[in-house]
């Protein structure tokens, strides 16, 4: 099983030329029903021997913080990141195989993050530091881990926990930001959404790792825009009334027609629950109690599938609507 980043870099090596390369991922998408880009994948598995693979890297994982530990609760967690880097200096550089790369990176980040916290809580530093000038280093490790294993999660990892530091310094040095924290999310997720964007259109056609930077930036910038906008219509503090109904309907909407035109499905999915609880709780406001969140999930359900079937087909309309400039930064219809 061969993966577009085995094909480009027998394209570097000089084994296939450009046009073979192309000519062979055309004949691919000829075989599949669904469009190649329109399936918006990823690598998370290359084969069960990954789950093997991860299984015992946790393992070793958990024993050496736990040998680590005996020594100082920090070191347990520094053992435990370095341990990941090593591993991945096989499983990731020569193995390059998908699931252990995405787990030992995250074990790596992770463990940076919560050294630095746990050294820094020692000093008796308030939480705001703790967490923040950890955050900042575990995103410069995260650029490093990137820099020699090039793992796609890599990118979104280091943008979360760079994230995370700057509301901590934020809520720090504005003592009224916390008042502002919706504001701050939704400019957050604004920011991480243009990265994302920006890694979508250096690889339109979803061909290279460039799109599962991408894909796993996404997934970061969705939470960080939905949870802000539904929060603001309050659909989860009482009881959803008809114009909080209709409201939450539009917003997906917009949120589909978003998820359609850039090809990703990331925000639609953040946005799911809100738009369950919204209907459910109105259907028992009018008396459908026990079988309220089975009729709404049915109707959503049915409706997504729909969506999901003719998907192709929507964004052949959608796309029609917008000028060439955008459309040439957006995934190509095949």
């Amino acid at each position: 099983m061969y993966s577009d980043d085995d094909i480009a870099s027998a394209v570097r090596a000089g084994v296939l030329t450009d046009e073979v390369a192309t000519a062979f991922r055309d004949h691919i998408a000829g075989l599949r029903e669904a469009p190649v880009v329109d399936e918006e994948r990823f690598r998370l598995i290359t084969g069960f021997n990954d789950i093997f693979v991860v299984i015992a890297c946790l393992l070793l994982l958990i024993s050496v913080s736990w040998i680590g530990t005996s020594v100082a609760s920090w070191f347990g967690v520094l053992l435990q990141a370095g341990t990941a880097w090593a591993l991945a200096e096989y499983f990731t550089r020569k193995r390059r195989m998908a699931l252990p790369s995405i787990v030992l990176l995250l074990t790596f980040v992770a463990g940076v993050l919560t050294t630095g916290f746990m050294l820094l809580k020692n000093f008796g530093l308030n939480q705001e530091l703790a967490i923040g000038i950890p955050s900042g280093v575990a995103a410069l490790a995260a650029w490093l881990h990137w820099w020699r294993f090039k793992v796609p999660i890599t990118v979104a990892a280091g943008t979360a926990a760079l994230v995370a530091g700057t509301f901590m310094l934020l809520f720090l040095a504005i003592p009224g930001a916390r008042q502002w924290v919706s504001t701050i999310t939704f400019t957050a997720g604004v920011v991480v959404f243009v990265l994302a964007m920006r890694w979508d259109a250096s690889d339109t056609k979803r061909q290279t790792r460039r799109s599962d930077v991408a894909f796993w930036l996404h997934i970061i910038a969705a939470p960080l825009l939905v949870h802000p906008i539904f929060s603001s219509l309050q659909v989860l503090d009482a009881q959803s009334g008809v114009w909080q109904a209709v409201a939450v309907a539009v917003l997906y909407a917009v949120i589909a027609l978003v998820s359609i035109s850039i090809n990703r499905r990331a925000l639609m999915v953040s946005a799911l629950a809100y738009v369950l609880y919204t209907f459910s709780a109105l259907l028992e406001q009018y008396g459908v109690v026990s079988l309220s969140f089975a009729f709404t999930a049915f109707a959503i359900g049915s409706g997504l599938l729909l969506l999901s079937a003719f998907w192709h087909t929507c964004r052949e309309i959608v796309l029609r609507f917008y000028p060439g400039f955008i459309q040439e930064r957006l995934p190509p219809l095949q």
